[in-house]
């Protein structure tokens, strides 16, 4: 039973009556072995898991999970573990990102239903580090995330290969018949070859980062290799610090304050992040209450070079950028851009954090005046074809199609693009600007990673590498490429983008931010008055709940009834 000189805590409503509520809560849990004094008022800690053998990237997080028990318990915590909806890029369909909104549902009832007074969140693949800080964020118990950390460098005939990068690029040269395919599959053993997620600076290597730079993961959390010791040594110190946290009662509500937002949108300018942590941080801003806009994505950008050099805008790998000195040292080197004050779940700020970060390679982190690309921020596009906005990564484009006029040419689904782009004939030069349509986040459902459309053969075998390609889909962030993603309003919500035809001119001006169909506003209307809704398919089941209620892209595409918090009170016993 609690102690007199302990604070009472949230669990001690389950764990703590002498009642036969309290009989029933304890029985239960002892036929797992735990002693009499695991319910003596102690800080239960939830380790919410996004272990999945099909998240491949999340697979080793059993061991994580319990480097983490051997923390919480030195600290006098008392760590259960549970699972969660695990969210597996490579292999959900039609998208992960359909299921982004549904596992943070699990994570938040979960959270609410169980007797947990903190939370330690596991989480690496793509959608389950938005999914669980958007699930616990609408608890706003003490909270702290661990991320699973990028696999080992892949190696193949001598080069570094990155994750999704080169599965881009080796794609496109078999495709124009540069690559045999039996070296395109001998390059699968070569670029994933440990536990982890993404080794490029794609999406799970942008949320982990983003994690660390919101402060709500420890200092280093983002580059550590999944199987580097260390990994594990700081998964143990997190169990340590999680029990702190309860007893200090410092919540995520002080944590994911408009400072840390701010700081997390300069990083991954940065660190060349993907376009993918719009949609992330809109929609964990949006659970938090706090007042994040996407206009401020590009206020915050302007002015932030990119400064890390790893693949898709540069060279380099994750491990390289952890032996560096990861995400403190680039944090040092942005200096006033960070807001230093921002409070970390540590109980230092983000400037003690980082206040002697060191930077061992330079040509990995480059200096503030010396960066890889000057703008690194990622751009937020504004005129008629996409009024709600749309956004573009200008370190992963090609600067001369940073201001390009062209013609359209359309595709009304992903299955009008694989029907078509093969084909000879395709009216297509290296001046076209690709148009698709209906993959948002009520079009395809889930606003698939569909938006880095291939290039046709045809152009691929002239040396055309690059071309202007519009849509309202996202891109994976190992991609590359003059890319112009979550057009909003979607196509399928009778945005702009569904009344473009073929040859039709549009025009592309990242520089002044604007995004223009030429076609007047009376053709427009006639358009539109003859545009007919797509009719969706699903009339049962989460299908039919996610696209009755999602949000478009410039609101986090988050489902509408689940903006906001709602806190841990549980009125009602259960027996």
């Amino acid at each position: 039973m609690p102690s007199n000189n302990r604070r009472k805590f949230r669990s001690a409503e389950w764990f703590g009556p002498t009642d036969k509520g309290g009989f029933i809560h304890r029985s239960w849990m002892k036929n797992q072995g735990f002693p009499n004094h695991l319910f003596d008022g102690r800080p239960v800690i939830g380790i919410c898991n996004t272990w999945s053998e099909m998240t491949p990237c999340n697979a080793h997080f059993r061991a994580i999970a319990d480097a983490v028990k051997r923390g919480v318990y030195e600290a006098g915590g008392f760590p259960l573990e549970f699972p969660v909806t695990s969210l597996g890029e490579s292999m959900m369909r039609p998208t992960a990102m359909l299921f982004r909104n549904l596992a943070s549902m699990d994570v938040e009832e979960s959270i609410r239903a169980n007797p947990v007074d903190g939370v330690i969140l596991l989480v690496g693949c793509d959608k389950t580090t938005p999914a669980a800080l958007m699930g616990a964020a609408s608890c706003d118990l003490p909270t702290l995330a661990i991320s699973g950390g990028p696999m080992l460098n892949g190696r193949f005939r001598g080069e570094q290969i990155g994750s999704g990068t080169n599965v881009w690029k080796f794609s496109e040269e078999v495709r124009s018949g540069a690559m045999p395919l039996c070296d395109f599959q001998e390059a699968e053993s070569c670029m994933s070859r440990s536990a982890g997620h993404c080794m490029t600076m794609g999406t799970a290597s942008t949320m982990a980062s983003v994690v660390e730079s919101l402060g709500i993961g420890l200092p280093s959390n983002a580059a550590i290799p999944a199987v580097d010791s260390r990994r594990y040594a700081l998964a143990h110190m997190a169990g340590r610090r999680i029990v702190e946290m309860v007893h200090e009662d410092l919540r995520m509500s002080q944590i994911l304050t408009r400072k840390a937002f701010e700081n997390a949108v300069r990083v991954v300018g940065a660190i060349g992040g993907s376009t993918n942590a719009v949609v992330h941080l809109l929609a964990i801003a949006g659970r938090m209450g706090v007042d994040f806009k996407l206009d401020d994505w590009d206020k915050l950008g302007r002015g932030v070079p990119c400064l890390v050099n790893l693949m898709p805008s540069g060279k380099y790998l994750m491990e390289d950028f952890y032996y560096a000195g990861g995400v403190p040292a680039v944090i040092r080197e942005l200096g006033d851009l960070i807001h230093r004050d921002a409070l970390t779940v540590n109980g230092k700020t983000i400037g003690e954090n980082t206040a002697s970060a060191p930077c061992y390679n330079r040509d990995v982190i480059r200096p503030f005046d010396e960066p890889l690309v000057k703008q690194g921020g990622l751009a937020i596009l504004r005129g008629n074809l996409c009024p709600d906005g749309a956004v573009i990564k200008p370190s992963a484009a090609t600067p001369a199609l940073m201001k390009h006029r062209g013609r359209a040419v359309v595709f009304e689904t992903i299955e009008d693009l694989h029907t078509r782009i093969d084909d000879p004939n395709l009216e297509i030069d290296e001046t076209s600007v690709m148009v698709l349509k209906n993959c948002g986040p009520r079009g395809y459902p889930g606003m698939a990673e569909v938006g880095n459309m291939p290039l046709p053969p045809k152009l691929l075998r002239r040396g055309v590498t690059d071309i202007v390609r519009i849509s309202d889909a996202r891109m994976s962030g190992t991609a590359y490429g003059t890319v112009v993603l979550h057009i909003a309003p979607e196509a399928a919500a009778g945005g702009s983008l569904a009344l473009v035809e073929n040859g039709d001119v549009i025009e592309l001006d990242v520089e002044a931010r604007r995004l223009n169909l030429e076609v007047s506003d009376e053709e427009l209307s006639r358009r539109r008055a003859n545009w007919q809704p797509p009719q969706s398919p699903y009339d049962r089941g989460y299908y039919k709940l996610y696209v009755d209620h999602v949000m478009q892209a410039d609101k986090g595409a988050d489902l509408d009834f689940l903006v906001g918090r709602s806190g841990v009170i549980v009125t009602r016993d259960s027996h």
